[in-house]
């Protein structure tokens, strides 16, 4: 699944495009330099959890785990989930870093085929995880299996913008609106927040406002 902002254009970017949605490309990516992403917590995770009493959490395409360190720093037991051995396995350095190894577990898995089984927490997140071709209304099926009851699950995306115009065509055509997910919630699962939400990018040649789509939804208590 692609993260944040590739570029690219014809066929030699589509097919780098295409490298972003599998685990192998963010392994080649993860082995590159020493951390990719800022280590900062998405400001949606903050915005919806900051105040919620610490319980259990999965984090869904974790990357290097900013995510996973400020829940578990929080009081919360993580588990962080990611196709990519190189992601988990710098992202559990990153935890041993924070202090936060004893609070942390690790999952290698692709969202696109995620399987909760008898696993249960009161947040599942996903942060900045595009499956190609529409596909995140299926791994939202997928990630609301994994919600206790009583529980939150919060997936926020790209939202299509013009900023974003210089992107191959698979990585807009992966990108969403909140609402558009909807469709895969089960029928226990309410609405908190469906809505797009405005954000400053870092640019090199200054900040951009983008759109994340933000959807928050509360399963039923039992």
């Amino acid at each position: 699944m692609a993260g944040d902002h590739e570029h690219g254009g014809g066929t030699q970017g589509e097919q780098a495009a295409a490298a972003m949605f599998e685990p192998a490309g963010w392994d080649e990516r993860y082995a590159g330099q020493e951390r990719f992403w800022s280590g900062e917590p998405n400001p949606q995770l903050v915005a919806a959890a900051g105040d919620l009493t610490p319980g259990t959490a999965l984090d869904v395409g974790c990357g290097e785990g900013g995510d996973v360190i400020w829940l578990a720093e929080r009081g919360w037991w993580v588990t962080g989930a990611d196709f990519s051995a190189e992601g988990l396995a710098r992202a559990a350095r990153h935890a041993a870093q924070a202090g936060v190894a004893d609070r942390v577990d690790w999952w290698q898995v692709d969202a696109r085929a995620f399987d909760a089984g008898e696993r249960a927490y009161s947040l599942v997140t996903s942060h900045y995880l595009h499956a190609p071709d529409g596909g995140m209304v299926e791994v939202t099926r997928r990630l609301a299996t994994a919600v206790a009851p009583g529980g939150l699950l919060l997936v926020v995306g790209h939202a299509p913008s013009h900023e974003f115009t210089q992107l191959s065509e698979s990585h807009r055509k992966a990108m969403f609106l909140a609402v558009e997910l909807l469709p895969g919630l089960p029928d226990d699962f309410e609405p908190v927040v469906v809505e797009q939400r405005s954000r400053t990018l870092k640019r090199d040649s200054g900040p951009v406002e983008a759109e994340d789509s933000v959807l928050l939804v509360r399963r039923a208590a039992r």
